[in-house]
């Protein structure tokens, strides 16, 4: 009796072990076979059925067409702008992600770094390390409670992050394509308008080419020089070197990033800025939510060849 042969896929980003372990059990696994050793890319191209890639990964059209087989793209993560998804649409493969599960985690960091940098905790805690101290008191801060929470995109994390706000009874705004029901909070038709009537902007809409340099000039001007940037989106959203000579400027107070435009590379005007707080993209980075991310971009996968109804599908 023939033992059917395991369906061949792709990984075209670094996973984490727990799921490379998981993809390696249940299939034949390509890793990154397509950029290590394009000789050898091209015999086994034709047998790949499946592509698993993380949030920042690129899956263009030009690599699905050298997929003949391909029948469906598990994203590990929410984000998939890095995904030709109408490419694969067009051709009947599905792309799923992995949505909901981050939520909490994306939410939490982003209070995290709206507060670090309102009281300039990273700061503070430079200054006691330093010896400076002894010196003299650290110097005063932005206060958080009660303060105007201007939020780009109102989806499911950025619901989150204003529900984790207003505990700190601050005031929500928000700016999204049109208003959305059931959302509590003032509507602001663009950016522009959300910044000038808010004390913290915090970023948390799709990446992609409709929101690429969402946040520029006029944006960073209008919330002016006692208004602080968080984001948490992706880093292609923000104009980020308008970002830099804004903060250079004191247009803006500060800002705390988690995501930058061509990461890991950070602009090194950033580094030392006395202003700013960096993170390297670890939003959802707890052990709990990666491996319910994993779990998720697995179990996609396994109902795919199994013929069942996929768990998170993205919509064309």
């Amino acid at each position: 009796m023939n033992t059917p042969a395991r369906p061949e896929v792709l990984v075209v980003a670094p996973l984490m072990p727990f799921l490379m372990e998981a993809l390696q059990r249940e299939y034949v696994v390509h890793d990154r076979t397509h950029v290590n050793d394009p000789s050898a890319f091209a015999a086994i191209a034709p047998r790949i059925r499946g592509v698993v890639a993380n949030g920042e990964a690129k899956v263009p059209l030009a690599l699905m067409d050298q997929l003949p087989a391909l029948e469906v793209i598990s994203v590990f993560g929410v984000g998939y702008d890095g995904v030709d998804v109408p490419a694969a649409h067009e051709r009947k493969v599905p792309v799923t992600n992995t949505p909901e599960v981050l939520n909490d985690d994306v939410a939490d960091l982003a209070i995290g770094l709206l507060l670090s940098i309102a009281r300039r905790i990273p700061q503070a805690d430079r200054f006691v390390r330093d010896g400076q101290w002894p010196q003299g008191p650290f110097p005063l801060n932005r206060k958080v409670s009660g303060a105007r929470l201007g939020l780009v995109g109102i989806g499911r994390i950025g619901q989150a992050i204003a529900k984790r706000a207003r505990a700190f009874g601050m005031s929500i705004a928000y700016t999204a394509r049109s208003p959305r029901e059931g959302v509590d909070g003032t509507y602001h038709a663009d950016p522009v308008a959300l910044a000038a009537a808010v004390d913290f902007l915090v970023v948390i809409t799709p990446g992609g080419a409709g929101t690429r340099g969402l946040i520029d000039a006029r944006v960073l001007e209008a919330l002016g020089p006692q208004g602080y940037l968080v984001n948490v989106a992706r880093g292609s959203v923000v104009d980020e070197p308008a970002l830099v000579e804004a903060l250079q400027k004191g247009t803006i107070a500060g800002a705390a990033l988690d995501v930058f435009a061509a990461e890991p590379q950070v602009p090194e005007a950033l580094w030392a800025m006395p202003n700013v707080v960096l993170t390297p993209h670890m939003a959802s980075g707890t052990r709990q939510t990666r491996e319910a991310m994993a779990q998720l971009t697995f179990d996609n996968l396994r109902a795919h060849f199994a013929g069942k109804p996929l768990l998170t599908p993205v919509d064309a």
